[in-house]
């Protein structure tokens, strides 16, 4: 779930991802599955790109019970958590490989059946996705495909503070919201304010910010078919495309 080269954002955020971002697969979760649908990946590997504590993994290996997965996560704090997930089950352990780069550094085999990126392409800057485009043109066997989310905003633009999600753990309730500003002609920088309360009392408090590159559909679509690739929407609610060759 983590491209960005900032590691000392996820350093201080990652406890908080491994709690809340399971609320956003709640919806994400069946509408990967449903853009995965039909896939053959009997023969190759699917690849997760950013793969953070691991809950496109779970969902990876349940949708395609025959594949293996290779999961990038170049950010330790979250590949902690990614590894335990993993090796706290031999139907994962045995399937999953995980790598500590980021995707265009990996050592990712010379064919690959699909990729997935969620809520990952924002942290690539406009050269580095067209590095991705490139990688995938090479990459997907004949009838794989790529599946990534694009999330509001697509344009340079504010968005208002809005909850994230919220998480009862034993005694402390852990809660985070997000907004965004404008930082240029193609970016937004995100403010993710996190809490931790027990008992009605803010026990923690502090506001992580991330650079976010914004990318249009149709800028998407223009992109891709520079290197021969082709997108269609998926599920609309989770801002899913699919990218075939």
């Amino acid at each position: 779930m983590s491209e960005s080269t900032g590691g000392y954002f996820y350093d201080r955020i990652a406890e908080y991802v491994a709690v809340l971002l399971p609320c956003a697969w709640v919806g994400l979760r069946p509408a990967l599955v449903a853009a995965l649908a039909g896939l053959d990946a009997t023969a190759r590997p699917v690849v997760d790109v950013g793969a953070g504590t691991g809950d496109g993994v779970v969902v990876l290996a349940d949708a395609l019970p025959e594949v293996e997965i290779i999961a990038v996560e170049p950010h330790a704090a979250l590949r902690t958590a990614l590894l335990t997930r993993i090796s706290s089950t031999s139907a994962l352990s045995e399937r999953v490989t995980v790598l500590a780069d980021d995707v265009l550094s990996a050592r990712l085999p010379d064919r690959i059946a699909g990729l997935t990126a969620m809520n990952v392409i924002g942290h690539l800057a406009p050269g580095e996705r067209r590095a991705l485009w490139a990688l995938l043109a090479a990459k997907l066997i004949p009838g794989g495909r790529a599946v990534l989310n694009l999330y509001p905003p697509h344009l340079p633009e504010a968005v208002p503070d809005a909850p994230m999600g919220a998480a009862v753990i034993g005694r402390r309730r852990y809660s985070g919201s997000a907004a965004a500003e404008p930082a240029g002609p193609d970016s937004v920088t995100w403010h993710m304010t996190y809490r931790v309360e027990e008992e009605g009392e803010v026990v923690a408090e502090f506001t992580a910010s991330d650079h976010w590159y914004v990318l249009t559909p149709a800028e998407l679509a223009t992109e891709v078919a520079e290197h021969g690739l082709r997108v269609r929407a998926g599920d609309a609610a989770q801002g899913l495309h699919i990218i075939t060759r």
